[in-house]
């Protein structure tokens, strides 16, 4: 089935669950794929439960589960098992996030899937990876946020590790998912052949977070929790303005630091020695955050804005969700978009992640009921109306 876009024409099964594995699914299904959902006939899913819903039907799953064909198999089943093995012979990937050795307990191990398609590429994404001594640990983005350095690293000074109000873990997981399913997919076209994705949660946290392992190695210190600070730069926060909003300020280039100071009417800090650096002036965060923090209180929110971007300097309102979606700029690059759902009407989610100048293409639908496309796939793959029948007769669909 071709939707168009840059992956027209691609397969891809879509057997995992909750979020980093059906995420980088979505990845693929926005920029074209023909991605088929796979859930149990009988517990579908469980992000279809997370979150807020509407008149009984979930509102992240609308998000998460776009572009996406669903069907039901039981793969705990030998039909089932068998009827994957068949729509895997013309899939090109498959991503699968269940416990190690699952599938090859199941008899849907890379040997029999390549068996029948040597060009399929399998991704698997767990908590901890398909080797080491915590490869059988239940996994969850929350226990990477954890283990990665993120917690440790996130918070006031004097307060607790803090862990993320959303799937981060699992949202770095799913890109860094779709990056390796489409080098794979690269290597394939000299090759001709598939081969297996090992990613675990964890790794792409890690590669995100900075230089703290080579800190340690090289010098045996620990990055601390500096809240809305940096330990890079300054200043460097969020500050509140007299009405009661909210801005972040940034100033990581020197030239925009000078810009922030002589804005709010300390350009006599310029001429001291350690402004020159980064580090200098995170040194004396304190003073250039209360000069900077008392300017911006006294001005309401789009005072201070529109000072800011007369002077060239960097900043950015704090946004809800309701800000978000009437934002000029988000409009204009189309990073809010509007879709047509057959059960709550036209909705609002957040767009593909960019945009192409010749191969993109919209959001077709928004996610599906578990099982709506289940006769049309499975007759897509070659299955008689008899075998479906037989199928749902025993209970595997």
């Amino acid at each position: 089935m071709s939707n168009g876009g840059a992956l027209a024409g691609l397969g891809v099964l879509d057997v995992s669950t909750l979020f980093a594995g059906p995420m980088a699914a979505m990845h693929l299904g926005d920029l074209g794929a023909d991605v088929i959902k796979v859930e149990h006939p009988r517990r579908p899913d469980p992000s279809r439960g997370h979150g807020p819903s509407k008149d009984g039907h979930n509102l992240w799953w609308k998000t998460l589960g776009r572009n996406k064909r669903t069907i039901t198999l039981d793969l705990s089943k030998e039909e089932g098992q068998d009827a994957l093995v068949r729509l895997a012979a013309t899939a090109d990937v498959l991503i699968e996030n269940f416990r190690p050795d699952t599938l090859e307990r199941w008899n849907l191990g890379y040997e029999r899937l390549s068996a029948e398609n040597p060009g399929l590429v399998l991704a698997r994404v767990t908590g901890f990876g398909q080797i080491g001594p915590y490869r059988r640990r239940p996994g969850f983005g929350t226990l990477a946020e954890a283990m990665s350095g993120f917690a440790s690293l996130t918070g006031e000074p004097e307060g607790p590790p803090t862990l993320p109000p959303f799937g981060l873990a699992d949202g770095v997981a799913s890109l860094a998912t779709a990056f390796a399913v489409m080098a794979a997919l690269h290597e394939r076209t000299s090759t001709g052949l598939g081969q297996v994705i090992d990613l675990s949660i964890i790794e792409p946290m890690l590669a995100m977070l900075g230089p703290q392992i080579t800190r340690w190695d090289q010098l045996g210190t620990v990055q601390a929790r500096t809240g809305n600070r940096s330990a890079n730069n300054a200043p460097r926060n969020a500050y509140q303005t007299a009405d009661g909003g909210w801005v972040a300020v940034s100033t990581s280039a020197q030239s925009i630091a000078e810009r922030v100071m002589r804005l709010v009417g300390h350009a006599e800090v310029i001429d001291e020695p350690w402004f020159a650096t980064g580090s200098g002036r995170a040194a004396h965060a304190d003073d250039l955050d209360g000069a900077v923090a008392s300017w911006i209180g006294a001005r309401t929110r789009a005072d201070v804005l529109a000072a800011f971007e007369a002077a060239d300097a960097a900043v950015a309102p704090i946004y809800d969700a309701s800000d978000i979606v009437a934002d000029p700029q988000l409009n204009a690059l189309g990073a809010i978009q509007y879709i047509d759902d057959e059960e709550l009407g036209r909705i609002a989610m957040q767009g593909p992640l960019f945009r192409m100048s010749r191969a993109g293409v919209p959001t077709r639908f928004t996610g599906r009921a578990p099982g709506a496309d289940t006769d049309d796939v499975l007759t897509e793959a070659g299955f008689t109306t008899d075998e479906i029948a037989g199928l749902r007769a025993k209970g595997v669909l």
